[in-house]
C-alpha cells in the first residue's frame, strides 16, 4: 500500500497555466477591454493561444519588467483591463516600485501574473526561485495578493480579477497540482476554505502546498491527531474569522506555503499577536536563500511536505 506521500506524487496534476490563458482568451472573447503584457515571455507564460486569437492586444516589452509594469499601468489608465504576465521571481523584484506606485498607489485596474512562482524553476536556482513575493505584495497598500491551489481556482481568479476594480497580484503555478476545491466551490477574496475538519490543531495553506497539508491531515489522523485544514487562497485579506476562530477551538497554527515563512505565516501571526495570540509553527522557507535542486527536493529539504508539515504540528502539540 503507497504511503500518503506516494499517494500525492501519483495523483493527476494539472500545470494551472494551461488554465489562466485558456480562461483568459474566454474572457477576450467577450471583452474588448482585455489585454495582455508581456516582458519576451510569451512561451513561458503559455499565451501563444491568446497571441494567435488576439495579435493586436498582447504588447511584448521585452525584457523590460519596469516599462512592462509601466505600459500595463498606462493600458488601465485608458481604460483597458491589462493582465501583466511573466516569471513571479522577474515581476516583482524589478518592478517593485512600478507595482508599488504604477499599479496599488494609482489603484489601477492591473492584473499581475506572477508565473512560475516558488521554487518551481529548481535547478535554475536563487535567481529564478520565487520565495520573497508574498511577503513584499502583501506589504503594499490596496494590493490584493492570490494564490490559487488548483485550476478550477485558477480560472475563477482570473474571471474575479477581470472584474475587480482594483490592482490584483495572482500566483499561477507551473508546478502540478490536482484538483482541490469542491464541487460547487465559489472563490471570494478573505474567505477561507476548509478542507478538512479538527479540533487538535489547525493546518493553513495556500497554493501548491495545500494538497500537502490534506496529506498531513491524514498523517496525523493515523497518528491520533484531529489536525483542522484550511486553504488560504488570500494571503492578504486573510479570512481573519476562520483564523481567530481556529485560535481558539485548536491548540495552535501550522502556517504553510512555497515562499519565505514571512509571507502566510508572517500575515497570521501578525493577526494573531493583535487579536488572539496562539503557539504557532511555520512550514516553508525559513530566512535564506534557497538552493539549487529540482522541485521535489528542494520542497523536501524544506520540510515543505506531508511528512515535514505533520512532524511541525506534533512539535507545536509537544509543547
Amino acid at each position: 500500500m503507497p504511503t500518503t506521500t506516494e499517494a500525492v506524487s501519483k495523483t493527476v496534476l494539472h500545470d494551472c497555466r494551461d488554465t489562466w490563458v485558456a480562461t483568459l482568451v474566454e474572457l477576450a472573447e467577450t471583452d474588448e477591454r482585455i489585454v495582455a503584457v508581456v516582458n519576451d515571455s510569451v512561451g513561458s507564460s503559455k499565451l501563444g493561444p491568446f497571441q494567435e486569437r488576439f495579435p493586436e492586444r498582447l504588447v511584448n516589452v521585452g525584457i523590460a519588467e519596469q516599462d512592462m509594469v509601466g505600459v500595463g499601468a498606462g493600458l488601465a489608465n485608458g481604460g483597458k483591463v491589462p493582465f501583466v504576465s511573466a516569471a513571479a521571481c522577474f515581476l516583482t523584484a524589478r518592478a517593485m516600485e512600478q507595482i508599488k506606485v504604477d499599479a496599488a498607489y494609482s489603484q489601477h485596474h492591473l492584473v499581475l501574473v506572477g508565473q512560475s512562482p516558488g521554487m518551481a524553476y529548481g535547478e535554475l536556482g536563487p535567481t529564478h526561485h520565487s520565495i520573497e513575493d508574498l511577503a513584499w505584495m502583501r506589504a503594499i497598500p490596496g494590493l490584493t495578493v492570490v494564490v490559487p491551489c488548483d485550476p478550477t481556482e485558477t480560472a475563477q481568479v482570473i474571471r474575479w480579477a477581470a472584474a475587480h476594480d482594483g490592482p490584483v497580484y495572482v500566483r499561477v503555478s507551473r508546478m502540478g497540482v490536482p484538483d482541490i476545491v469542491p464541487d460547487g466551490y465559489t472563490f471570494a477574496p478573505g474567505r477561507a476554505l476548509t478542507l478538512r475538519e479538527g479540533k487538535d490543531v489547525t493546518l493553513v495553506a495556500t497554493g501548491t502546498t495545500v494538497v500537502r497539508a490534506v496529506a498531513a491531515g491524514e498523517l496525523l489522523a493515523a497518528a491520533g491527531v484531529d489536525a483542522r485544514v484550511l486553504h488560504m487562497p488570500t494571503v492578504k485579506p486573510l479570512d481573519e474569522d476562520a483564523l481567530l476562530a481556529a485560535a481558539a477551538e485548536t491548540a495552535g497554527i501550522v502556517t504553510v506555503e512555497e515562499a519565505l515563512t514571512s509571507g502566510l505565516g508572517g500575515a497570521v501571526a501578525e493577526l494573531l499577536v493583535r487579536r488572539r495570540p496562539a503557539p504557532m509553527r511555520f512550514v516553508g522557507v525559513p530566512d535564506t536563500f534557497a538552493s539549487t535542486g529540482s522541485v521535489e527536493w528542494l520542497l523536501d529539504h524544506f520540510g515543505i511536505s506531508p511528512d515535514g508539515i505533520a512532524a511541525a504540528a506534533q512539535d507545536l502539540l509537544s509543547k
